[in-house]
């Protein structure tokens, strides 16, 4: 008497991947228009700054930028600007 193998479900049924569907002119376009006039991140911000800051400190920015309906990074990035002006700006 042989044994049957045992039953693999992976391989059992297999699914084949379609052709690309056609591309949609309109949003093509719609998508290359917020391309034109993006800027990249490193456009405006090149440089990382790390720091260590307790948990509780964390949180109270967290809750300041998000009651400013604001980004933590773009609240951060206005203190700094206000704490450390251009020498360029009057």
């Amino acid at each position: 008497m042989t044994a049957k193998p045992p039953h693999n479900k992976r391989t059992a049924k297999r699914v084949g991947i379609g052709a690309r569907p056609p591309a949609n002119p309109h949003a093509e376009a719609w998508i290359r228009q917020g391309e034109a006039g993006a800027l990249n991140k490193g456009d405006l911000y090149t440089a990382r700054l790390t720091l260590d800051i307790t948990p509780a400190l964390r949180a109270r920015i967290k809750v300041s930028a998000f009651t400013q309906g604001v980004t933590v990074a773009d609240l951060l990035r206005g203190i700094l600007a206000r704490e450390f002006p251009s020498k360029d700006t009057p």
